[in-house]
């Protein structure tokens, strides 16, 4: 790591259970090269591992998410042997060549996105389970255009979030993908103006920090393994139900009580926080 920039990652705990994580290399445009990748891999596992952070917001610092995988650095150091990015591992998981890539985070992420999020950048995005951009943002897979594959991930969740064939589309012809036209196919769940959508996210964040995190997480759990790993609806269903079911007497009657006491009414979303 001592040939990257002390900075490349900004990693923050916060003392309200908001994790950030933040891509700082504006020189190259935010784009990751194997130091940074291992960089952010670390702040995810971080945010992962600790029990007072609860809700990770991802940013870019200077306006861009980020532009991919460092392809000068790439140029550079395959020159002599034409080896692709080396694979790397921590803590016995296998990492993407842009980072936590592979990695199915265990607790809620949210994106923001200035600017552009394109090849390794967009893949990088499709980390969150919510993803606000600015109304200047772009999304493509502009690394069609150098004949570099999407290796990170995106095959695989960009079809699951969007569609086989808006997938499709944004895959074989590389073009780019505005905020407006992201937020009509599903890319995107909110568009904000420029330089806000940081602020967004963590509100977003907060909101998320005020319900039952058992019951919330549970919930997102079930969502990623029927979308990703159930073997049938049946199983999909099951696992949802023997999940589920498990914070029934730990946060659904404490919930249920308070209904019944007239919290909650009318779409009222000032509960208490169990």
């Amino acid at each position: 790591m001592s040939n990257d920039e002390p900075e490349s990652v900004l990693f923050r705990r916060g003392t309200d259970g908001i994790t950030l994580i933040a891509i700082n290399r504006v020189q190259r445009r935010n784009a990751v090269n194997p130091a940074t990748a291992l960089k952010l891999a670390q702040a995810f596992t971080s945010f992962e591992e600790d029990e007072t952070q609860k809700i990770c917001v991802f940013h870019s610092t200077h306006g861009s998410f980020c532009a991919g995988f460092d392809l000068v650095e790439l140029a550079q150091t395959a020159a002599s042997n034409k080896t692709p990015p080396s694979v790397q591992t921590l803590n016995g998981r296998e990492l993407g060549p842009m980072g936590p890539s592979r990695m199915q985070v265990k607790k809620p992420v949210i994106c923001a996105v200035e600017g552009y999020a394109v090849a390794g950048g967009l893949e990088l995005s499709l980390l969150g389970d919510i993803r606000v951009a600015a109304e200047d943002a772009v999304f493509g897979v502009f690394c069609r255009r150098f004949g570099v594959p999407l290796i990170d991930g995106g095959t695989v969740r960009l079809q699951a979030i969007v569609g086989l064939g808006r997938a499709m589309d944004m895959i074989l012809t590389g073009r780019p993908v505005t905020a407006p036209e992201a937020l009509q196919m599903g890319l995107v769940n909110r568009v904000v103006a420029k330089g806000r959508a940081l602020d967004e996210a963590m509100k977003i964040a907060k909101q998320l920090l005020t319900f039952p995190q058992a019951c919330m997480n549970v919930d997102r759990t079930n969502c990623y393994y029927s979308a990703y790993n159930a073997k049938s609806f049946e199983d999909a269903l099951q696992q949802e139900y023997n999940s589920g079911v498990q914070v029934v007497s730990t946060e659904s009657i404490a919930g249920a009580t308070e209904f019944s006491q007239g919290k909650g009414r009318h779409g009222d979303f000032k509960t208490s926080k169990l």
